[in-house]
């Protein structure tokens, strides 16, 4: 279950359940391979925060249960198929606590697996019948490939900027949780204005939800976290408070990005560096920012339940910045 408020998803856990069952339905293959990475998904389970704001979204309009469920599907099935691609393109070696794919199965296994999730994609969009959200989709997972192109690209040429930091933690990130909810709004031929409303709300999270998860990879807690800190800078990506020192001209810092984080105190020099510059008070205030935009997109609709938790989904990634 989501490291948030259990309250929060009460109202979608019944909906959560069927979505897991009709998972499992769309991962069979006769393939043993593929079948086996499709049982991972399944039983690995994850976050599942995408399936989640679907599921709200459906209540919050009244829309039908199937809508919901077909966007939800579509959108964990393009967010996987992404995972299964990136781990190698990382040379990640593990995702939910478990081996990466590729690390078992080869990395044609992977890649080709990564390609049936987008297949099984194409067919939930044939299924759903409805143009808009195809296209919705199209430029989805349009954006989640340039983004991460573009992020192999800020490291490799050091085209650090604010601009491109922002467009890849959109495109990784944000647009998945804005198709989650917006892919709900037009099966449910909601009103523009609502629709609108649910894609800055999407957006504005999604933010966010990686400036959150990326103050954390630098700044948080090993033990807390389960995980080394610093993988982003050992991967030479430059996240928010980076950024903040190098538009300042810190050179130290710069250097240390260049090599990857690999001297052995280089890790502990960034946290440092962000801490005692304000680097990390700045990004929290960003963040902070993102909360309020994405709290402010939901005035659009009437006081609920549904909204409740979707505002309460925003503000948590304030509380969870330790």
């Amino acid at each position: 279950m989501l490291p948030y408020t259990r309250k929060v998803f009460d109202l979608i856990q019944d909906d959560l359940a069927r979505f897991e069952t009709r998972l499992a339905r769309e991962l069979r293959s006769q393939v043993a391979f593929i079948e086996a990475i499709g049982e991972d998904l399944t039983s690995a389970g994850g976050k599942r925060l995408r399936p989640s704001l679907a599921f709200l979204a459906g209540h919050l309009l009244g829309a039908p249960p199937e809508a919901s469920v077909q966007v939800a599907l579509a959108v964990e099935l393009l967010h996987s198929a992404s995972l299964l691609h990136d781990d190698l393109i990382d040379d990640a070696d593990t995702r939910r606590g478990r081996d990466a794919a590729f690390r078992r199965y080869g990395n044609v296994v992977s890649v080709m697996s990564g390609d049936y999730l987008l297949a099984k994609v194409l067919g939930l969009l044939a299924d759903a019948d409805e143009a808009e959200f195809t296209r919705l989709m199209s430029r989805t997972a349009a954006q989640i490939c340039e983004a991460e192109v573009l992020q192999f690209e800020m490291a490799t040429l050091e085209t650090f900027s604010f601009e491109n930091y922002l467009r890849v933690i959109e495109g990784k990130t944000a647009v998945l949780f804005a198709s989650a909810l917006e892919g709900v709004a037009l099966l449910a031929h909601a009103p523009e204005r609502e629709r609108r409303a649910l894609q800055e709300y999407g957006m504005a999270y999604g933010r966010a939800f990686q400036l959150r998860d990326d103050y954390l990879d630098l700044l948080g807690d090993a033990e807390r976290l389960g995980k080394p800190v610093g993988s982003d800078l050992r991967e030479g990506k430059a996240t928010y408070p980076v950024l903040l020192l190098l538009e300042a001209g810190d050179e130290e810092l710069r250097a240390i990005l260049r090599r990857h984080a690999r001297g052995e105190d280089d890790v502990a020099r960034v946290r440092q560096l962000v801490r005692a510059r304000g680097a990390d008070e700045r990004t929290r205030e960003r963040i902070k920012q993102e909360v309020e935009t994405a709290l402010g997109a939901l005035e659009a609709f009437p006081a609920s339940a549904p909204k409740r938790h979707l505002e309460e989904l925003a503000r948590q990634e304030l509380e969870r910045l330790t």
